[in-house]
């Protein structure tokens, strides 16, 4: 058979097929593998980046506490999330010595003349609370299993292919091998081939 290995010492019925599906699996693992390794090094690459970038904006925000001068109210998000934040406007001083009005989250139970704490810039405007701990983990495990999964899917997409051109070249190997031993076999002719044909 044309697809039969004809090593010496080697299996017979085992194809040159049976090989290259091998190969693939074998290719198959160790992309998962390198999916791993490299979902982990850019999720410490993320890591740190996001870590070094926390901190330069943790450098500055400022914390202060910051007095409701009116009810509070409902603020739609911004897209995508659109997520309803209560507000109300409050006063606050940052430095000490100025003096900064502005709508600021709030809790919803909060009335005017709470106190509340607002995070503030080195100018004293209001800011976005720096990022925690939390949100780097959340974005550095993000990244890399985002990394990992493109890597996963490529290699599958690969592999998935790569068979599926082995088990057609090996159907049609198989089927033209049939036509010719079929009628040996079986002892039947074949619609080309007369009575006295040998």
């Amino acid at each position: 058979m044309d697809d039969r290995t004809t090593n010496p010492g080697s299996n017979p019925l085992r194809r040159n097929a049976d090989r290259t599906r091998t190969r693939l699996r074998v290719a198959f693992v160790v992309a998962c593998l390198i999916a791993v390794f490299y979902g982990v090094a850019v999720g410490r690459a993320a890591w740190t980046d996001s870590s070094r970038a926390a901190e330069n904006v943790a450098s500055h925000r400022h914390a202060v506490t910051a007095t409701t001068v009116g009810g509070t109210s409902y603020r739609a998000g911004d897209p995508p999330i659109k997520r309803t934040t209560t507000v109300a406007p409050a006063i606050w001083q940052y430095p000490p010595d100025r003096a900064h009005t502005g709508t600021v989250a709030v809790p919803a139970e909060t009335r005017k003349g709470d106190t509340v704490r607002v995070w503030v810039d080195d100018r004293g405007d209001a800011a976005a609370a720096p990022p925690g701990t939390g949100e780097v983990v959340m974005e550095a495990f993000g990244l890399g299993a985002v990394a990992a999964t493109a890597i996963l899917l490529v290699s599958g997409v690969l592999v998935r292919v790569g068979l599926r051109i082995v088990d057609a070249r090996s159907a049609r190997a198989w089927e033209s091998e049939w036509e010719h031993v079929e009628p040996l076999w079986t002892g039947r002719l074949r619609p080309d081939q007369g009575a006295d044909d040998g």
